[in-house]
């Protein structure tokens, strides 16, 4: 089942609709060229193509996602498209307002948090991890600065827990890690590269980076979050409750892929998502991951400066680039989006915005380990921020040079956990 509605008016939290402003006049791809606008002017122009939009979502549920679903807010207007199920067993339809675990997403709240205890003189990003956390890494070079990147060396402990993606679950759904716990699985194999060397992705930094949250602030993670971000932005539908299994609250079921192949999909929701923590525990609504990154990119939760460090850019591929928790996209009609990934057992979701925070887009499939889908759901991002294919192609003719769009996601190499 597929639906699809536009909402003007008050759909996001009251903190965030005071921040926005009028939407900009249309700029047709030619009025863009002859005024010299350039190319962000033009994708900002094209409406969200809701049509192309539900045909993604539809694919990935023919490739085995029992629901997929995307909520864009365009600067007050909400699309709202939902495709297949939530629940297996009862067959109820899969919506918008579904809350669900975000996994990597997750990343940007940590950094967030710690930028903030930046702006506050609490924290350097210059000063290496051991001058907060004495003796935890084996490096005294590996920088603040460089876990918040993934360019720390760290290796992921990931690659090993998940080498089978549903019996490595079985094996810790239920389990509780202390942080050293998992910092200690990742210091038993080599580091990939020097402090500062290149970009790996590690979920092992956000580990590093949640125990510094812990020991500058003397609070659990859960507060901080809550404190400096959940409740500023009325995020009324986000939780971090680690280390309960369950989501409060009406939710989208997780399933994963099982290793058997033909077996049947295994339901992953309940679990202590314990291995993740401060890398990707917490759970949310489209609404409020919406909400979420449009704030960010308005400046509204960090000063100007440390904003401006967050997006300081690691080039990943042709497309992708890293700042610090952050990514960035760049589209085939000329510009670029911000936002993060997440894969946790269960779920896939994107979570991006435009960088005047006036567009925004939250998609998520219910299931994991399987890639087909995974590419499936990048391909949200063109429709959501591009609009039409007609209309993209216009743009790419006024931005030549343009890289494609290349369909796959920068997560740590062995496995789909992001």
């Amino acid at each position: 089942m597929v639906s699809a509605t536009a909402v003007t008016g008050t759909a996001l939290g009251a903190v965030v609709v005071s921040l926005l402003t009028a939407p900009a006049q249309a700029v047709t791809p030619a009025d863009a060229a002859r005024a010299g606008t350039g190319r962000a002017a033009v994708a900002a122009a094209a409406a969200p193509d809701d049509a192309g939009l539900r045909a993604i979502l539809r694919t990935a549920r023919a490739q085995g996602a029992p629901g997929a679903m995307a909520r864009i807010d365009d600067n007050g207007t909400v699309h709202r498209l939902v495709e297949g199920v939530d629940d297996r067993a009862t067959g109820r339809t899969i919506s918008t307002n579904d809350r669900f675990r975000v996994g990597s997403v997750t990343k940007t709240f940590s950094t967030v948090v710690l930028l903030q205890l930046v702006d506050e003189g609490r924290l350097k990003l210059d000063k290496p991890v051991n001058t907060y956390l004495p003796g935890l890494l084996p490096d005294d070079r590996i920088t603040v600065r460089h876990v918040l990147s993934h360019r720390s060396g760290l290796y992921d402990y990931t690659n090993d827990m998940f080498a089978r993606s549903v019996s490595g679950f079985e094996a810790v759904r239920n389990k509780v890690f202390g942080y050293r716990d998992l910092v200690k699985l990742s210091l038993r194999k080599p580091r990939t590269n020097a402090p500062g060397a290149a970009y790996s992705y590690s979920n092992t930094n956000f580990v590093v980076a949640g125990m510094l949250i812990e020991k500058l602030t003397g609070h659990t993670v859960a507060t901080e979050y809550q404190r400096r971000v959940f409740a500023p932005l009325n995020l009324a539908d986000t939780f971090y409750v680690h280390p309960s299994t369950t989501i409060p609250g009406r939710h989208a079921q997780g399933y994963l892929t099982s290793d058997t192949p033909g077996a049947s999909l295994v339901n992953s929701t309940k679990q202590t998502a314990s291995w993740a923590q401060s890398a990707g525990a917490i759970i949310s609504t489209p609404h409020d991951l919406d909400v979420f990154f449009s704030a960010l990119m308005r400046g509204k939760l960090m000063s100007a400066d440390r904003l401006t460090q967050m997006t300081k850019w690691t080039r990943v591929n042709s497309t992708t680039s890293y700042g610090l928790g952050l990514r960035r996209r760049d589209l085939s009609c000329g510009i670029s989006v911000y936002g993060h990934t997440g894969t946790v057992q269960g779920y896939y979701t994107y979570a991006f915005t435009t960088k005047d925070g006036r567009r925004s887009l939250t998609a998520l499939a219910n299931t994991s380990n399987n890639d087909t889908v995974l590419n499936t759901m990048y391909r949200t991002l063109e429709p959501a921020f591009c609009g039409k294919p007609a209309t993209r192609a216009a743009a790419r003719e006024a931005a030549p040079g343009t890289a494609p769009l290349e369909r796959h996601e920068d997560i740590a190499p062995s496995v789909t956990l992001d």
